[in-house]
This record gives structure tokens, sequence and C-alpha cells, in this order.
């Protein structure tokens, strides 16, 4: 019998693409729905209230002003598809944050943690209850969202274990990447990261490697899946008027996987490279992903009679 997995990954906070997250089990009429890797937005969006209906933000340096609840709504609405955090706060408030990075950080987890969980309890309820939810974070993640998804009553954390998808196709799961500039939360060099992926592999025998799934959130280096924009100083580098791109994956990534040859590498992080791709016998996908538009890549994962395909889809 075939089963059917649902991919995606990088949602980075974009409310919308995680309730389309919530409907993609019953569109594509999947088995298992998983989405792996940088669950949680980037930054906080303060919202001042300056007086009774009078409100202001100002996103990308520029300030916006809103008289009428509606409009603000919108905004809210708006900035939470692009993975923000809005927070209305007074200017009293406001002040007192930019003096103290401490309480900033305090409440961009609690904000964090306020919005996956709602996100996973959005799922119990939208996600048909035959359906199996795999979540787990990615390097952009702080460490203060991983117990949320532990702790909760119907989805399953992957990291740090083996998930029986099926009888025949166990799962190992890795959201550590190689150094990016970025510095982020859960990011190492290519030897760490190595070391990490061999005690993954060492959690399966030999016997399970034919119909092992790999969730690695860092594409494999070279592969056309890890193709991103070539970086000085953070600034994209052009030439001929044309930006230049790079393969920015991981190299260890793609040692184990040619070393092991599991069945499927399931990856993402870099949100540009699209597509599926084949080291040796391995069938490695990247979604991509497009959250700042509220759209929802993924790929479908067929698995049947010891083989795996890989189908694009959008919602």
């Amino acid at each position: 019998m075939a089963i059917k997995i649902f991919h995606a990954c990088d949602p980075h906070g974009s409310t919308k693409t995680w309730e389309k997250m919530c409907r993609a089990p019953e569109v594509f009429k999947v088995d298992v729905a998983m989405m792996c890797g940088d669950l949680t937005g980037k930054a906080i969006m303060p919202i001042v209230q300056e007086k009774e209906n009078r409100w202001y933000a100002q996103p990308y340096g520029r300030k916006k002003t809103f008289k009428k609840k509606k409009d603000l709504d919108r905004f809210i609405e708006f900035t939470e598809t692009e993975g923000f955090y809005p927070v209305i706060l007074t200017p009293d408030e406001l002040a007192e944050l930019r003096e103290d990075k401490k309480k900033v950080q305090a409440l961009f987890d609690k904000l964090m943690i306020e919005r996956l969980q709602k996100w996973l309890d959005m799922a119990v309820e939208k996600v048909p209850k035959e359906t199996v939810i795999v979540v787990n974070p990615g390097n952009d993640d702080s460490w203060a969202i991983d117990d949320v998804i532990k702790n909760h009553e119907r989805v399953i954390y992957p990291l740090k274990r083996v998930v029986e998808v099926t009888p025949h196709h166990k799962m190992i799961s890795m959201e550590w990447v190689n150094s990016t500039p970025w510095n982020t939360h859960r990011e190492c060099s290519e030897e760490e990261l190595k070391e990490k992926l061999e005690e993954e592999f060492a959690r399966v025998t030999e016997n399970d490697y034919e119909n092992l799934l790999c969730n690695f959130h860092a594409p494999p280096y070279g592969s056309t899946l890890d193709v991103a924009p070539q970086l000085k100083d953070h600034k994209i580098q052009y030439a001929g008027g044309f930006s230049l791109s790079e393969p920015v994956g991981s190299h260890a990534v793609r040692e184990v996987i040619e070393k092991y040859q599991p069945l499927v590498g399931m990856h993402g992080h870099i949100h540009e490279s699209v597509g599926f791709t084949y080291i040796g016998r391995t069938l490695c996908v990247n979604p991509g992903s497009e959250y700042r538009e509220g759209i929802l890549k993924g790929f479908i994962i067929t698995l049947e009679d010891g083989k795996a395909t890989a189908g694009r889809v959008e919602l």
C-alpha cells in the first residue's frame, strides 16, 4: 500500500502559510504531514497606541498611522502573514523595551511560544485525526519553542529519536545546519555537523538504510537544492547587472547521504532552491519557501514497493 507524505518547511512565523499547512492533508489526501525547520518569525512589530483610535507602526522604517480599528486589524493580519509578531504598546512600554535587551528577548520568546501553541492547536482542530503530524524547529529557531512541540498531545517532535513512519520506513532528523553569515541558533562547523549526523545514523541499523527517510534541514552541498545568492558583508554580489549565486549546502549532509544511501532526503533552509534530485539512489527534495506571500510550497512524497517518488505542490 502506498504511503503519501506532505513535506514543507520554513514558514518563518507566517500564519497564512500555517493555515494552509493545516488544510494540506485534506486537500492532498496524505498520511503524514510534515512542517520541518524555521518555524518562527524574524522580529517583533511594535504598534504604538498614541491615544484612543490612533496607532502607528514603522514597518521597514516607514511610519504608518492608523485611525480606524479595521485598518489596524488589516495591518496586523498582513504582518502576521509576513511572519512578524505585532504587539500593541504604549509609548512608555516601547521606551522601556528600547532600554532593556533582556526584556525584548523575553517578549520575543513569549510571542513565539504563543503563536506556535496556537498553530499546533489549530492543527489538532483542522488536520484529519488519522493524519500523522511531524513538526520540528530549524537553525533559525530559538530553543524556547522546543518544549511547546515536545509537550503537545498530537504532534510528533522528531529530533534525537527514530520515528517509525510506517512499519518499513524509519525516519531520523537533524535541525542543525552548516555555518551561515547570520549566526543563527543551530549552526556549526561541518566537522561538528558530521558528528551530529553520524549520531543520528547510529540510531538505526544497516538493515534500515534501504527504506530510511532523512529529515535534514540543511540540503546537501552541490545538489542544486542549495543554490543561494552570493554574499559579501551580508550584501548580494552582482556581475554584469546579474546577481551571483553559489552552492551553500552542507558537505557533511552530502557525505552521509553518499555513504548510507537512504531512500529519501527531505531538506529545506535555502528558500530559492526548489526542486528534487538524486544522489546515488537517494531522492532528495527541497520545497523552498515563499512565506512572505503566504504561499505554502511542498512536496508529496509517495512510498510504494520499496521506491519513493516526489511531486511539487502549492497552496
